[in-house]
């Protein structure tokens, strides 16, 4: 099975990961910005997220398998490789497996390390979804607000949410999977593995997901890897200052 993606403008490919339960028309804005340079964009939904399959196997291992399954399926040869927080790893991962594959690495937000689970309340707020009673947007709304009281991360999180019939609501994602084998998606990248390529990661100046200290295995791992701030964001670096990152990344490219 293939990965859902989709694909803007043409020219050199580049592809774009996405977070933990989010999907690729997350990017959608930068992804535009980015083929209107002349680039091939290829926003991807991973698994179990977005339209892509779900499975009950769900590693950064069998995510960048999938990936190098995508890029033989679109015969692509040599990429520009762009992930955020657990897009992150999957790209991290994908380039030290296999690194003839990739130009440039891009890590938006994340480094090397393990990551204790600290997504329980969403994956609660989202359990607590029952859309045998739940018929609009709002509803789901209201009921995520009583676990999160952060708009922002609301709205993130309703994109999941589709009509399945013209009577019920449903999620995208495979919440049961997700919730599940939440462990995994925290793991650190594994010891003794490296990218020589050109890399560039950029932390979100408020995030507190990239720590100064996290240079020493970034550079372990990623030798040739230069470290940037994106300043007045946090974790959605991309979304909270876009002109920056966009600005960043094209001095990179």
């Amino acid at each position: 099975m293939v990965l859902h993606s989709q694909i803007l403008g043409s020219g050199k490919p580049f592809v774009i990961l996405h977070g933990f339960l989010g999907m690729g028309d997350n990017w959608k804005t930068l992804g535009t910005r980015w083929a209107d340079d002349g680039y091939e964009v290829h926003l991807l939904d991973q698994r179990n997220h977005g339209r892509s399959f779900h499975s009950e196997e769900f590693s950064y291992e069998k995510m960048a398998e999938d990936l190098k399954k995508y890029c033989d399926e679109h015969d692509l040869k040599e990429i520009i490789l762009l992930g955020h927080s657990m897009g992150g790893k999957v790209a991290m991962q994908f380039a030290v497996t296999y690194p003839e594959k990739v130009s440039k690495l891009i890590v938006a937000d994340i480094a090397p390390k393990a990551y204790p689970p600290h997504h329980q309340d969403i994956l609660k707020a989202l359990s607590a979804l029952d859309f045998s009673t739940i018929k609009s947007r709002g509803e789901a709304e209201d009921i995520l607000s009583e676990y999160i009281k952060d708009q922002g991360t609301r709205l993130f999180l309703l994109k999941n949410l589709y009509r399945k019939t013209k009577k019920e609501l449903a999620l995208r994602i495979n919440l049961p999977v997700l919730s599940e084998k939440i462990e995994e998606v925290g793991v650190a990248l594994p010891e003794n593995t490296v990218f020589e390529g050109d890399t560039l990661f950029l932390g979100g100046e408020k995030s507190g997901y990239m720590e100064p200290m996290d240079e020493l295995l970034i550079k372990k791992h990623f030798p040739k890897a230069e470290i940037g701030t994106i300043s007045n964001a946090g974790h959605w670096l991309h979304a909270e200052n876009p002109d920056e990152f966009y600005d960043n990344v094209m001095n990179f490219l």
